[in-house]
């Protein structure tokens, strides 16, 4: 992916409102991310617990959702897979939800899967973070092909948002 300014990531998202879009907390250490290891570019709001937010490069052009996500409870506690990435995770894995685009999302339809808590799915596949003990399960999968079926889940996501 290539390494996206706050301008751009602001300007990408499709389902919140410019003012919204304004308002909301981009980190402030973007040129010191890991670029070339992302497929997209997961953050988590530190000043609102219940909210993150994801970037991705699409067809050539940034797109950005902002999400919706529970904050943790004792139920959440189990282990459970990230639908994206398929890393597995003790209470690591949260429900996003992402508010449809347009009309749709104005009246409340929205989206939602079971996505890493962290939003490190990228380094996750790429084993640059370590999710613990039989986090990743083993397959016959090339790590190129692991990235691809990432990329693929994301794409389907987005399109999921974006209908």
């Amino acid at each position: 992916m290539k390494p996206l300014t706050e301008q751009e990531i602001r300007a990408a998202f499709v389902n919140c409102t410019k003012g919204e879009a304004k308002r909301l907390s981009v980190p402030r250490d973007l040129a010191e991310r890991p670029w070339c290891d992302l497929d997209f570019f997961g953050w988590r709001d530190p000043q609102a617990p219940d909210r993150a937010y994801l970037a991705a490069e699409l067809d050539g052009r940034p797109v950005a959702l902002a999400l919706r996500c529970p904050s943790a409870a004792s139920w959440q506690m189990r282990r459970s897979m990230c639908w994206m990435c398929l890393t597995t995770h003790t209470g690591g894995v949260s429900l996003m939800v992402a508010a449809k685009a347009g009309k749709a999302g104005q009246q409340g339809n929205s989206v939602g899967a079971y996505i890493c808590s962290d939003l490190a799915c990228p380094l996750y596949v790429r084993g640059r973070k370590d999710a613990g003990v039989g986090a990743r399960l083993h397959e016959s999968l090339t790590l190129e092909e692991k990235i691809q079926r990432t990329v693929v889940n994301l794409a389907r996501f987005i399109a999921k948002v974006t209908a």
